[in-house]
C-alpha cells in the first residue's frame, strides 16, 4: 500500500474512533497523566488532517474541542515516527523549536506517546507539557504509555458501542423503509456496480436474476425523456459530492411506467473524493396522478391559482390566473413574484404570503391591488411541498355592489334621520338645523342652515341664518359667529342670490381669491369667512311647493375633493325632503294658529269680580292643527254667584268644537235660570245635551262660589261642585299646602239623561287657589293617572306664591311640554274682601246690572 493510501486509511481509523469518544473518561485519564507526572498541562490528541483536541486539562484547558494544523502540531510527530517524544527544551530542541506551538511559547518542555489502534494505526498522542524546561525520565514515559493504552481502549469500546447502535438502527430503518415502500441502493463510484434491496428491485418489476448490477444498466431503464437530465444530476453529485434528487420515470419490463423520487448521499474518502453514494427510492405515481387531476381540476375552475417555490418564483400559473393577472403564462413561470408585480412589495400581500412560508399556516383575507390590475381580490394563500400555493378570486364587483349597498343603507339612514328632524321637532327652525346636522361629515365639513320668508322686504333682510354645525368643535365657535355676521352683508353677485332666484345648486371653488369678495360685502363677515378657509361651496335650495323656502351652505376644507356630480344628486335629493318638511311645518304651524285662534273665539273673557281674580289659559296639542273639545268658562249669575266651568268633550275636529260651543251656551243658559247648586244644573244640561241632540259626549266640573253672612264675617267662602267624570279640582291654600279634592265623579254628560248627580263643598280662605283643568297637563302615554296627577299637586305647592298668571304660565312650561293633548286651564285667586283690588289683579270686570258687590 502506498503511503498516501496507508494515511487514509490511518486517517479512516481515527476518524472512526473520534466520533465515539468517550470525552469524560479521556478528560480523567489526562488529568491523571497530568498528576502522576507533575506536569501543569495533560492532552488527548487524535490526528485526522489535522489535530483534534480530544480533551486538555490543566494551563491547556482553553484548547479542549479545538482543531490546529498538523504541521505545527508535537503530536505529529509522535504520530509520525510512531514512538515517545521526550523534550526537555524546546526552543533548543532542532525537531520541534519551529513548530507554531514552540514558537508561540505554549510549551517549553514536553512528553508524548503514541496511541495505537487496535488494527495498528497510530491514530494521536497522549502528552504532557508545561512552560519551562524539564527533564524526563524512563518511568514518566513507561507510565505516559501505560496510560495512552488505557485511553485508547476506551475509544475502542466506545466505538464499537456506537458500531453497534448504528447497526440497531439501521436494521430498524431498513424495517421501517421496506414497509413504507422504499426501497435502498449502494452505488460505488470507483467500479459503477449497484446494490439493490428486495423492494427496490420489486419497485421496477425485477428479481435478482434479471437486475442488471451497473449504473450503465440503471440509465437504460430510466424513461428516455429523463435520463439525460437525471445522469446530469447524478454526475453533480458525484463531483460536488453533493447530495442528489431527482424526479424521474421509469420503464419497467411489463411495459408500464412509473414516477420514482430518489435521493442518495455521497460517502468521500479521505482526500474528499466520492467513492460511493447510498440512498432511496420511493414510488409517487399515485401521487403524480393525483397531481395531474388536481392540474386539470386546477384549469377548469374559475378560482385563479398559482404556485410558487420558496425563491417566489412562479412554478405553475392555470388558465384563470392567466386572465385575471394579464401576464402570459410563459410569461410568469420561472419569473419572480416581486419581479412581475413589483406593486406587492411592503404591502399586505407581501406579509402574509412570507407569513405562510414561514409558518405552515394557510391564510384568508381580502385585499386591493393597485394598477395596472385595480381590482379586489378573495385570497387564500396555502403551505405547500415546494413552497406557496395562492387562489385568488376577483370580488371586485361584489365589493362595487357592496359599496353601493351600504351607500344606499347610508343615504337612506340620512333620509330617515331628516325626516324625524321635522316630525320629532315642533319648532321647522330647529328641526331645520338638526337636518343639517345630519350632513356633517359625512358630506360636508360645516353648513350653514338659512330660511327664506315670505314677504316684499329685500331678499337679504328675508334670508335668515338659523344654525350653523362645524365637525370641528375648536371651529364651531368662530362659525357662529361667521354667521351671525353675514346677515344682510350679501353680495348682489353672490351664490346665496343666484340660487334664490333660480332655484338650482351652485358650486364654487376658492382657488381664486376673488370668489369670497363675490359673495360678501367687505366687512367682518368677509374676514370671518377667510378665517374659516373654505375650499370648495355648495349651496343647495330648500324647494317647497312652488317657492324656495330656504338655502343650505354646504363647505369643505383643503384635503377633501370638490363636490361631485353624484354628490350632488345625492343632495338634491336631501334638501327637496328638507325643503318639504320646512314647507308642512309652516302650514302646520300656520294651521294650529288658526285652529287656536278659532278656538279662543268661542271662548269668551270671564268677570273679574273684585275680590276674586280669574285667570284662564287654552294650549292646542304639539302636533296639533285641529280645534279641540277643551274648554272653559266663568259667569255671574242672576242671583250674584259666580260660576266657574271646566269640561272636555270628545273629538278634535270642528263637529267638536260646535258641541263644545252647544253644551257651554246651554249650560250658561240653565245656570241663569235655575236657582239651585251645581247638580242641579248638571242634571238639566244632561237632560238638554239628550234632548237637543247635541250628540256629543263629555266631562265637567261646575263650581259656584258661595257666601252667607257669617261666612263674609268670618272672611271665609264655600265652593260647592259637582263633578261629571272629570278630573277632581286642585286646592292650594295661602300657607303653600295643596291638595286634590278627589270627591267621587258622577258618570260623563250624554251618558245617561237623567241619572243622579251629587255636590261636594270645601271651605275657602283669602288666599286661597282653586286650579281647574283639561286631562292633557296630567295624562302622559304609558303613565298611571294617579302619578300624574301626584306630579301636579307637588308642582302647585312648588309655585305658591305666584300670582295666578305666573302659576298658569310656569304649571304650561313645566307640565304640558310635548304635551299630545289640548289643554285648558282655569286659576281662581281669593283676595281679601273691602279692601282695595290689588294692582297684579287688573282691573274688575262685572256686568252693569250686577256691579254690586258679591
Amino acid at each position: 500500500m502506498t503511503d498516501q493510501a496507508d494515511e487514509a486509511s490511518r486517517s479512516a481509523a481515527t476518524g472512526r474512533l473520534l466520533r465515539a469518544a468517550p470525552r469524560e473518561t479521556l478528560e480523567v485519564v489526562a488529568d491523571l497523566a497530568g498528576r502522576l507526572l507533575g506536569a501543569t498541562s495533560a492532552e488527548v490528541a487524535l490526528l485526522t488532517d489535522v489535530r483534534h483536541t480530544v480533551t486538555a486539562v490543566g494551563e491547556a484547558a482553553s484548547r479542549r474541542g479545538t482543531t490546529m494544523a498538523r504541521a505545527d502540531a508535537l503530536c505529529d510527530v509522535v504520530v509520525r515516527q510512531r514512538a515517545p517524544l521526550v523534550v526537555t527544551d524546546a526552543h533548543r530542541d532542532d525537531r520541534v523549536r519551529d513548530l507554531g506551538a514552540v514558537r508561540a511559547g505554549m510549551l517549553g518542555s514536553y512528553l508524548g506517546v503514541p496511541m495505537v489502534a487496535d488494527d495498528g494505526h497510530v491514530v494521536g498522542s497522549l502528552c504532557v507539557h508545561q512552560q519551562g524546561p524539564r527533564g524526563w525520565s524512563e518511568h514518566d514515559t513507561r507510565t505516559l504509555r501505560e496510560l495512552a493504552a488505557i485511553a485508547t481502549g476506551h475509544l475502542e469500546v466506545a466505538a464499537l458501542a456506537e458500531e453497534y447502535r448504528d447497526t440497531q438502527r439501521a436494521a430498524a430503518l431498513e424495517g421501517a423503509a421496506h414497509a413504507a415502500g422504499i426501497g435502498t441502493w449502494d452505488y460505488d463510484v470507483t467500479t459503477g456496480g449497484l446494490v439493490w434491496d428486495d423492494v427496490l428491485l420489486d419497485l421496477f418489476g425485477l428479481t435478482p436474476a434479471t437486475f442488471g448490477g451497473t449504473v450503465d444498466w440503471f440509465f437504460g431503464a430510466v424513461h428516455p425523456a429523463d435520463r439525460d437530465h437525471l445522469a446530469e444530476v447524478v454526475a453533480a453529485s458525484v463531483r460536488d459530492a453533493s447530495l442528489y434528487e431527482a424526479e424521474f420515470r421509469i420503464l419497467r419490463p411489463d411495459g408500464s411506467t412509473r414516477w420514482v423520487v430518489a435521493r442518495g448521499r455521497p460517502l468521500t474518502d479521505a482526500a474528499g473524493r466520492t467513492v460511493r453514494m447510498v440512498g432511496a427510492v420511493t414510488d409517487v405515481t399515485a401521487v403524480r396522478e393525483g397531481e395531474e387531476r388536481l392540474g386539470a381540476v386546477l384549469e377548469t375552475m374559475a378560482v385563479g391559482y398559482v404556485a410558487v417555490d420558496r425563491d417566489w418564483r412562479f412554478t405553475y400559473v392555470n388558465t384563470e390566473a392567466e386572465r385575471v393577472l394579464g401576464p402570459t403564462r410563459a410569461g410568469l413561470l420561472g419569473r419572480s413574484l416581486w419581479e412581475a408585480f413589483p406593486a406587492a412589495v411592503g404591502t399586505e400581500l407581501e406579509q402574509r404570503y412570507r407569513s405562510v412560508a414561514e409558518t405552515g399556516r394557510e391564510v384568508s383575507f381580502d385585499t386591493h391591488y393597485p394598477a395596472p390590475l385595480d381590482a379586489w381580490f378573495e385570497v387564500r394563500a396555502v403551505p405547500t411541498r415546494d413552497g406557496v400555493g395562492i387562489y385568488f378570486l376577483d370580488i371586485t364587483e361584489r365589493r362595487a355592489a357592496q359599496a353601493a349597498a351600504e351607500a344606499n343603507r347610508d343615504r337612506a339612514t340620512v333620509l330617515a334621520r331628516v325626516a324625524s328632524s321635522f316630525t320629532e321637532n315642533p319648532d321647522v327652525e330647529d328641526a331645520l338645523v338638526e337636518a343639517a346636522r345630519t350632513l356633517v361629515p359625512r358630506y360636508a365639513d360645516w353648513v350653514v342652515a338659512s330660511v327664506f320668508d315670505d314677504g316684499p322686504a329685500d331678499w337679504r333682510t328675508r334670508l335668515r341664518d338659523v344654525g350653523a354645525v362645524h365637525r370641528d368643535p375648536a371651529r364651531a365657535g368662530l362659525l357662529e359667529e361667521y354667521r351671525r355676521a353675514r346677515a344682510g352683508a350679501w353680495s348682489a353677485s353672490s351664490a346665496a342670490r343666484a340660487v334664490l332666484l333660480e332655484g338650482r345648486p351652485t358650486r364654487l371653488q376658492h382657488s381664486d381669491p376673488s370668489v369670497i369678495g363675490r359673495q360678501l360685502l367687505t366687512g367682518r363677515a368677509h374676514d370671518l369667512l377667510r378665517e374659516l378657509a373654505p375650499d370648495s361651496t355648495l349651496v343647495l335650495p330648500l324647494l317647497g311647493r312652488g317657492r324656495t323656502r330656504g338655502l343650505l351652505t354646504l363647505v369643505r376644507g383643503a384635503g377633501r375633493p370638490p363636490f361631485g356630480d353624484e354628490e350632488v344628486t345625492e343632495l338634491e335629493d336631501l334638501t327637496r325632503q328638507i325643503g318639504l318638511g320646512l314647507d308642512n311645518g309652516r302650514l302646520h304651524a300656520e294651521q294650529r294658529g288658526l285652529a287656536e285662534e278659532l278656538q279662543l273665539s268661542l271662548l269668551t273673557e270671564l268677570p273679574q269680580p273684585d275680590h276674586l281674580h280669574l285667570v284662564t289659559r287654552y294650549v292646542a296639542a304639539a302636533d296639533g292643527a285641529q280645534v279641540g273639545g277643551d274648554w272653559y268658562d266663568g259667569f255671574l249669575t242672576g242671583d250674584g254667584r259666580t260660576c266657574l266651568v271646566i269640561g272636555d268633550v270628545t273629538g278634535h275636529d270642528r263637529g267638536a268644537a260646535a258641541a263644545m260651543a252647544q253644551v257651554r251656551n246651554v249650560l250658561r243658559g240653565i245656570a241663569h235660570a235655575l236657582d239651585g247648586p251645581p247638580s242641579r244644573v248638571l242634571r238639566a244640561l244632561d237632560r238638554a245635551v239628550h234632548d237637543l241632540a247635541v250628540g256629543t259626549l263629555g266631562t265637567a266640573v261646575l263650581a259656584q262660589l258661595e257666601q252667607t253672612p257669617a261666612d263674609r264675617a268670618a272672611g271665609r267662602r264655600v265652593l260647592r261642585w259637582s263633578n261629571a267624570g272629570h278630573l277632581p279640582p286642585l286646592l292650594l291654600r295661602a300657607d303653600g299646602t295643596a291638595e286634590l279634592l278627589d270627591r267621587p265623579a258622577d258618570l260623563l254628560l250624554g251618558l245617561a239623561p237623567g241619572t243622579g248627580r251629587s255636590d261636594h263643598s270645601a271651605v275657602l280662605h283669602d288666599g286661597d287657589t282653586v286650579v281647574l283643568y283639561t286631562d292633557g297637563l296630567v295624562e302622559r302615554r304609558g303613565e298611571d293617572l294617579d302619578e300624574g296627577l301626584e306630579r301636579l299637586r307637588r308642582t302647585v305647592a312648588d309655585l305658591a306664591g305666584r300670582d295666578p298668571d305666573e302659576l298658569c304660565d310656569e304649571l304650561l312650561e313645566r307640565l304640558s311640554d310635548g304635551r299630545e293633548d289640548d289643554v285648558a286651564l282655569l286659576v281662581l285667586r281669593l283676595h281679601p274682601q273691602g279692601v282695595t283690588r290689588p294692582a297684579g289683579a287688573g282691573p274688575a270686570l262685572l256686568p252693569e246690572d250686577l256691579a254690586g258687590e258679591v
